[in-house]
């Protein structure tokens, strides 16, 4: 493994790193709710309202934040959105209710830019035949610093005040800009101009059009997080109707997210040589099976089957589909093909829980099988995506070249 790690520069190791402190102060999606129903006396529909929107300034910031990278550099774009971000939910327990309808979104946005040139950096940073652990890299530091965050939000919340978590979770932010700011190279940070483009430079456009399968990874993602995120809001909500206690539903989740800080690293290391739309494929399977299981009824047993091939395809599927959108993104449009990728997938995030609370309210026996189905097809789509192009070389010029020169 330490082998396979070598073409893994110190600036991303650095920067994965940073994500860990940001992760592990980021109350904001664990509290908000409480907090606005609580210490600010919204109901939960106004609340729904605050969360809604914010959710839409993530959406978008995902949707645009490559385009900045590209245009005005990467470096450049993750530092100004986490300054604005950082800065935002720092002030945001002083300024009045109404104001949060604009400051929240806002720092959602902020949020949200970073991603793709989080992205983009990597892809610039790394070569392209170890791309996939650059990206596993940086999620292993986030999911240690997820696992990290709710007891520690807890505490501050119960010893201060939940006004505290947001001041915090700033602050992490505020720090993780001054740290890209420090460990990225400053050079090469210019604006990219269309005249030292080639003449023959595709556009975002033209550019998906020539990758297929890139647009079926990317509606794959969008399919595969809707299911995935089911996790989180319905399947409490299923298990709780079946008997199950909170305790039980919090086991499962530590499960989770333990076996991905355990097995992520070592199994992406273990396949990187594996055809990037088998792997991902597979991964989708196994999420889709993994809702199967749940048809059978809420038990132990199944529960824990579940959880177990959820977790197995995550781990399959999340950093090889980035890689490969990485992989066959002309240089010139890194950050936006990584937008693509990020605005698919939080789209999915978003969607999860509104989607499945409506359907398991109407028809709760609807929900698993259409779970499976969904999967299922997004598996299909992606395997037969290898057959008639997973032999084909990269349409990308795939020259690697260094953040510094991109950032």
């Amino acid at each position: 493994m330490k082998q396979a790690m070598k073409d893994i520069p110190k600036a991303v190791w650095l920067l994965a790193a940073g994500m860990f402190v940001v992760a592990a102060v980021s109350f904001t999606f664990v509290y908000l709710f409480v907090y606005l129903t609580g210490p600010r006396g919204l109901s939960t529909s106004e609340a729904g309202l605050i969360a809604g929107i914010g959710g839409v300034g993530m959406v978008a910031g995902n949707f645009t934040g490559g385009w900045f990278g590209d245009h005005l550099g990467h470096r450049r774009t993750v530092i100004a959105g986490m300054v604005v971000s950082g800065a935002g939910l720092a002030l945001l327990p002083l300024v009045p209710t109404g104001a949060l309808l604009i400051l929240f979104p806002v720092c959602q946005y902020g949020t949200g830019m970073t991603r793709a040139s989080n992205g983009a950096l990597i892809a610039f940073s790394v070569p392209e035949g170890s791309r996939r652990q650059g990206f596993a890299l940086l999620r292993f530091f986030a999911n240690a610093g997820v696992t990290v965050g709710p007891p520690l939000g807890a505490l501050i919340a119960a010893h201060y005040s939940y006004g505290w978590l947001f001041v915090a979770d700033g602050a992490g932010m505020l720090f993780f800009a001054v740290w890209a700011a420090m460990i990225l190279p400053a050079n090469g940070n210019k604006r990219q101009r269309k005249e030292d483009l080639p003449a023959d430079a595709p556009s975002l456009w033209t550019a998906l059009r020539g990758r297929p399968a890139v647009l079926v990874v990317l509606a794959a993602v969008l399919v595969a997080d809707t299911i995935y995120r089911q996790q989180y809001s319905t399947l409490p909500v299923f298990l709780d109707d079946h008997g199950f206690s909170t305790g039980f539903y919090g086991a499962l989740i530590a499960i989770n997210g333990g076996l991905v800080i355990l097995l992520e690293l070592p199994v992406t290391v273990a396949l990187r040589r594996r055809a990037p739309l088998l792997v991902i494929g597979s991964g989708l399977l196994l999420v889709a099976l993994g809702y199967a299981a749940l048809i059978a009824g809420g038990h132990i047993a199944t529960a824990i089957v579940m959880m177990a091939l959820l977790t197995v395809g995550d781990i399959l599927y999340k950093s090889p589909s980035t890689a490969y959108v990485a992989d066959h993104a002309p240089d010139h449009l890194q950050g936006r093909f990584q937008s693509m990728y990020s605005g698919a997938s939080i789209s999915g995030v978003v969607l999860a829980a509104p989607l499945g609370g409506v359907l398991y309210q109407a028809a709760p026996g609807l929900l698993w099988p259409l779970c499976t189905a969904l999967g299922v097809a997004a598996a299909i789509a992606v395997l037969g995506a290898h057959r008639r192009h997973g032999l084909r070389p990269a349409l990308a010029d795939q020259s690697p070249v260094s953040a510094a020169a991109q950032s």
